[in-house]
């Protein structure tokens, strides 16, 4: 379950704080009926704290904690996957189409470009100074060394990265089929 370390923090949390709600009642019920010294009672609510509360409530931070920094990550991810599915599906998108779309800024939407380039999960060109993505199958490209934007002859240098050089649009392509 994603983010699941939410719930079972907000859980322990709650259990936390209810064990020290309940023990500091029964233990000021205890010195009002005089069963207990004041001193016995504060001495019950601070082992209390100590011994159940604070262990309880630390755990119970640090997974929710967990549990957001979780949602956030998979939330990015959810965003390159949506980016990459609608390149691959349009074939070319505008920087801009895809931040509508997604509803996330321009500057996101270039940020995760870079993600996937850098995970090696996309293969085609970008126009940075256009703002437009380009989906080409990696082998098409070798084959064509024709560049997707401008249709101008490509040098493939190899180490993944051809910059067009008639219009300045960077070619990717997979490790696996660089020449």
């Amino acid at each position: 379950m994603i983010g699941g370390g939410r719930v079972i923090g907000l859980i322990l949390i709650g259990i936390g704080v209810g064990v020290f709600i309940l023990v500091a009642i029964f233990l000021g019920a205890q010195v009002a009926t005089r069963e207990t010294t004041i001193t016995g009672g504060l001495l019950g609510i601070i082992l209390t704290f100590l011994v159940l509360t604070a262990p309880l409530t630390g755990v119970g931070i640090y997974l929710l904690r967990k549990g957001q920094v979780e949602e956030a990550q998979f939330a990015r991810a959810r965003l390159e996957r949506d980016l990459l599915n609608m390149v691959l599906t349009q074939g070319k998108v505008t920087f801009s189409e895809a931040a509508i779309s997604m509803n996330v800024s321009r500057e996101e939407v270039e940020s995760l470009i870079r993600s996937l380039v850098g995970k090696n999960l996309f293969s085609g060109a970008i126009n940075w100074k256009e703002g437009v993505l380009y989906s080409e199958e990696a082998s098409t490209l070798v084959a064509n060394k024709r560049c997707p934007n401008c249709g101008g002859e490509l040098e493939l240098a190899g180490k993944g990265v051809i910059q067009c050089p008639w219009c300045g649009a960077e070619v990717f392509l997979h490790r696996d089929v660089e020449t």
